[in-house]
């Protein structure tokens, strides 16, 4: 059996195999696909992977041989997952790799709203210390996060773990969850205007649903701390950009560190671009070989059960 990976430079550019996966089937891996590629580099296939590249019902009508869809991310709206299920095509995705990965990220956002050591280490090299009439040289506030409150909405796998690492460095944690948990030792579970009036950082670690969409707007916003941190790791549309943009402009929120952004890649200029103490990364919080290693050991173990006539992972 065939199997066409349509977008493979994502979750490998090299550094990986596909070895594990060529011992199944045979494969075929592409770069990367244009969206109106897609049906002609998938046809005869009957299993096609893909990280971003979108598989609409228009497309999946025209793969009749298609028994099989392994997205290569967590996040899977980029398939028609209904009108694959009416296809009779099986949909799977990998929903934990990334832990570990995606919580350093969101501490070493926040450690750079803290510290902007890039900013100094490029203001060093341009000789501006050595010109600074002081000894001690700064170009913005230095803060110290121990006895601070971090607020983690979304108490799931990589809220827990950014929680664990916050609190190592002497933070306290409160939490908030539409299904709250059993909480581990030190965490606060709170409402989420309780979180918002007490966090100094409120850190976003939930998925994107319609009761979550726009969950960080200009009201929510001003219930916050004034000059508060925010982060968000999870997704763009959790928070109205404007809204954030001009909460930082006004200086309402001290700042916010983003890794994700209404529209990937941005097809013009975000509001957060241009908005004050703000540090926006290309979705790059998952992309450690480490967690890259796990998505394709986890892709593999997918097909397999798949072959086996036991799908896991199955989101239709």
């Amino acid at each position: 059996m065939r199997l066409v990976v349509l977008d493979g430079y994502a979750l490998n550019p090299g550094d990986l195999s596909w070895g594990d996966l060529e011992q199944w089937v045979e494969v075929s891996v592409h770069d990367r696909t244009p969206a109106g590629e897609a049906a002609a580099r998938a046809a005869g296939a009957g299993l096609v992977m893909t990280n971003k590249t979108p598989l609409p019902a228009g497309v999946l009508k025209q793969l009749p041989d298609l028994k099989y869809v392994g997205v290569l991310a967590t996040g899977y709206n980029i398939v028609d997952v209904a009108a694959a299920k009416e296809l009779g095509i099986v949909v799977t995705n990998i929903p934990t790799y990334g832990t570990e990965s995606v919580a350093q990220f969101a501490i070493a956002l926040l450690l750079e709203l803290c510290h902007h050591a890039g900013l100094h280490s490029q203001a060093v090299r341009a000789g501006e210390w050595n010109r600074s009439p002081d000894w001690s040289f700064w170009k913005t506030p230095l803060i110290e996060l121990a006895g601070k409150t971090m607020g983690i909405i979304g108490y799931g796998r990589i809220g827990r773990h950014t929680a664990r690492i916050a609190a190592a460095l002497g933070m306290r944690i409160c939490a908030y969850d539409l299904q709250p948990s059993s909480p581990e030792p030190g965490v606060a579970m709170v409402t989420l205007d309780e979180l918002l009036t007490q966090s100094d950082v409120v850190s976003l670690h939930c998925p994107l649903f319609p009761e979550t969409q726009g969950l960080i707007n200009s009201e929510r916003l001003g219930r916050m701390k004034p000059g508060a941190f925010l982060i968000n790791t999870s997704r763009g549309p959790l928070v109205v950009e404007k809204d954030v943009a001009e909460a930082l402009n006004s200086g309402r929120l001290g700042g916010a560190a983003v890794d994700v952004i209404s529209v990937e890649p941005p097809t013009g200029d975000s509001p957060l671009f241009s908005a004050r103490n703000c540090i926006v990364t290309p979705h790059i919080a998952w992309a450690t070989r480490e967690a890259r290693a796990r998505l394709m050991q986890i892709a593999v173990a997918n097909v397999v059960a798949f072959l086996n006539g036991q799908p896991v992972n199955r989101v239709n």
